[in-house]
């Protein structure tokens, strides 16, 4: 996957939007005003910051301890940085991007 695939499958999960706030080269998908995705477009290996369950996230680090890290200047309890660098497969990426777009969606409609 690089960049674009992972906007596009951003975008076709519906009521998506995105937007520069931290400057132009860290990509930021927003449901509802709130964030659940971070993609820097500048580094290599490519990467993203994803909102999780705090369970789950430990258990992707434990899984994939290349590939799945604390996120990334963000809470590490409730982020991970994903890394792509061919160790995941593209359903696992899109599993992880899924996850963080349902729980913020969740939040939302509880509150």
């Amino acid at each position: 996957m690089n960049a674009e695939d992972i906007r596009n499958f951003v975008l076709s999960l519906g009521e998506v939007t995105e937007g520069f706030p931290f400057g132009e080269v860290l990509l930021v998908m927003k449901t509802n005003d709130k964030m659940f995705l971070i993609l820097p477009l500048q580094t290599y290996p490519l990467q993203f910051n994803a909102k999780c369950d705090p369970e789950k996230a430990i258990q992707w680090r434990e899984d994939y301890p290349d590939s799945v890290l604390p996120g990334y200047h963000m809470n590490k309890k409730h982020w991970n940085t994903v890394i792509i660098d061919g160790k995941l497969s593209v359903k696992q990426i899109k599993e992880m991007i899924k996850d963080s777009y349902d729980l913020v969606k969740k939040k939302i409609k509880k509150g």
